[in-house]
């Protein structure tokens, strides 16, 4: 049976250390879906159809022929049934930091009362990416710093574009 994940985030934006999961996760299943999160609760920068789009070109530019085994899709709603619909069974998230951990484990603990047959495996950051946020990436970029360490070209031009625009 062919195992499927899904790697949710807001992705606002996408970063090196969201790359890197996912590059990481494609060892642990054959096909990966990465949803884009409408309902977080956060104030993106970016609307829902721009940070698809903005994933999608990370995706396709960065992974080269891995990038076939991957599929981003935008959602709304709980995460469990998402993945239900997508036929997944594989929740992939990644952790930086202990108070992740916290967060995360009790989503984990949620989200396994709500549909017990979608398994959630936690990826830790690598050494490289763990002190990377998008919150960080995007103050960064509206206080005209250099962030072309933290995210791709594209997603740099995007965010000084917009910083600019203000």
């Amino acid at each position: 049976m062919e195992r499927i994940g899904i790697y949710p985030g807001t992705f606002d934006p996408i970063t090196v250390g969201h790359l890197d999961i996912i590059k990481r996760a494609l060892h642990v299943v054959d096909r990966l879906i990465i949803g884009v999160a409408l309902d977080t609760g956060k104030e993106p920068v970016f609307d829902l159809p721009m940070r698809g789009k903005l994933v999608q070109q990370d995706v396709e530019t960065l992974l080269g022929p891995e990038a076939a085994r991957v599929e981003v899709r935008t959602f709304s709603g709980l995460l469990v049934n998402f993945a239900e619909e997508a036929g997944a069974q594989i929740i992939i998230r990644g952790i930086r930091a202990i108070s992740d951990y916290e967060y995360e484990f009790q989503m984990a603990c949620m989200n396994a009362r709500l549909k017990p047959d979608v398994e959630t495996v936690f990826l830790t950051a690598s050494e490289d990416t763990h002190f990377i946020s998008s919150r960080f990436v995007k103050q960064i970029a509206r206080l005209g710093g250099d962030i072309s360490s933290f995210v791709s070209p594209n997603v740099a031009e995007r965010l000084k574009a917009y910083y600019a625009s203000l």
